[in-house]
């Protein structure tokens, strides 16, 4: 046995009190193997020494399960890990979470890609599914979702001072906006936005969820950081447009995620050119830049149109070694229905554009665990 396949069966180890396990937290400081001998040496340099021992004893069971080795041995570095200082300094999030089985984050190198109706019609494909579905806007700077779903409502507190969630269109959701105002900007520095993504952890109520959505802000700032250092995320979707300048930004953030092993559920091309629909006589012939429109028995037609670029997801997706888990026209239904505070999901169920939607959340949903 080598060395990957240790952490592998170490990763089932979570640190006690957080749902993220050690090798993720960067716990495991070195692997010796001997013939039938392995030594782990842990890197934890927190002074609760019961939280010691239990991670110590938890790798010996994990290993004695193996049934490989006559001689099994667990130390502990003298150096510190930054992982782990945090891990003693964190709010424990692990009571507000415990019940929700899959964490899915979306996310985007830049903003302007669609990455918050993409998060909304999402999870409202997860609910037609049958799975009971969470829906965290964590964009402080720039709160979307309200305005995206046409909620602006304000969350009521329990006995414990904890949030509840606004209860919306089937849906389980929370975003800065509900709190702050959504016309109110937010000039914050750094850690009081670490705080306040640990709140919408640590202090709302989730209840019994399969799947919670993460809207994030763009970039690979403070908020990215935090959830990755805090939560065993089930994985990321990478939001980006055909543009080189948005794939640019895209590789940044997906490396990111790489960096601090969130796995990389797959790649989603919104804006991947300009649908275009109508309708005309049936009898008519119809020429749109050089192609030939098929029209229908009723005069309906629809074309797809490249503005821009095209193919970037796909190059993204092959770079990253993930699935291309779709491509999402620019259309003046989605604008409409996102206009309007009703998602195309909701305005209209039947749409092309809708089933999309829906065959990109069955393909997430397989990644799912524990449903």
């Amino acid at each position: 046995m080598d060395k990957d396949k240790i952490k592998q069966k170490l990763s089932e180890i979570n640190y006690p009190g957080f749902s993220r396990d050690i090798v993720s937290f960067g716990m495991i400081d070195d692997i010796i193997l001997d013939k039938k001998s392995v030594k782990v040496i842990l890197k934890i340099s927190t002074s609760q020494n019961d939280k010691k021992s239990k991670v110590r004893s938890e790798v010996i069971a994990a290993l004695t399960s193996l049934n490989l080795f006559e001689s099994i041995d667990v130390d502990f570095s003298s150096s510190s890990g930054v992982s782990n200082n945090q891990a003693d300094q964190n709010i424990s999030m692990s009571s507000t979470i415990s019940q929700i089985k899959n964490i899915i984050a979306v996310a985007s190198g830049k903003g302007g890609v669609g990455k918050s109706t993409v998060s909304a019609n999402l999870a409202l494909s997860f609910r037609n599914l049958g799975y009971k579905t969470g829906l965290l806007d964590l964009d402080i700077y720039g709160p979307s979702l309200p305005t995206v779903l046409g909620i602006d409502g304000q969350p009521e507190m329990t006995n414990q001072k904890k949030l509840v969630p606004l209860d919306h269109l089937g849906l389980k959701i929370m975003s800065f906006g509900f709190i702050s105002g959504n016309k109110t900007p937010v000039i914050w520095r750094g850690p009081l936005v670490s705080r306040m993504t640990e709140q919408f952890f640590g202090d709302v109520v989730w209840g019994d969820l399969d799947v919670l959505v993460l809207d994030l802000p763009p970039g690979t700032g403070d908020v990215q950081l935090t959830l990755t250092q805090k939560l065993k995320l089930t994985g990321a979707i990478i939001i980006t447009t055909p543009q080189d300048l948005a794939l640019a930004d895209v590789k940044k953030g997906a490396d990111m995620f790489n960096k601090v092993q969130t796995p990389i559920l797959g790649v989603i091309e919104n804006m991947s050119g300009l649908f275009l629909q109508g309708k005309v006589n049936p009898d008519s012939s119809l020429s749109i830049e050089g192609q030939d429109v098929k029209i229908s028995e009723d005069g309906r037609f629809g074309i797809r149109v490249d503005l821009f670029k095209k193919g970037g997801g796909k190059i993204e997706s092959e770079r990253l070694k993930v699935p291309l888990l779709g491509e999402l026209p620019i259309s003046q239904d989605i604008m409409e229905a996102t206009d309007s505070g009703k998602p195309i999901i909701e305005h209209e169920p039947e749409s092309q554009i809708a089933l999309s939607f829906k065959e990109i959340a069955e393909k997430i949903t397989r990644s799912f665990k524990d449903v």
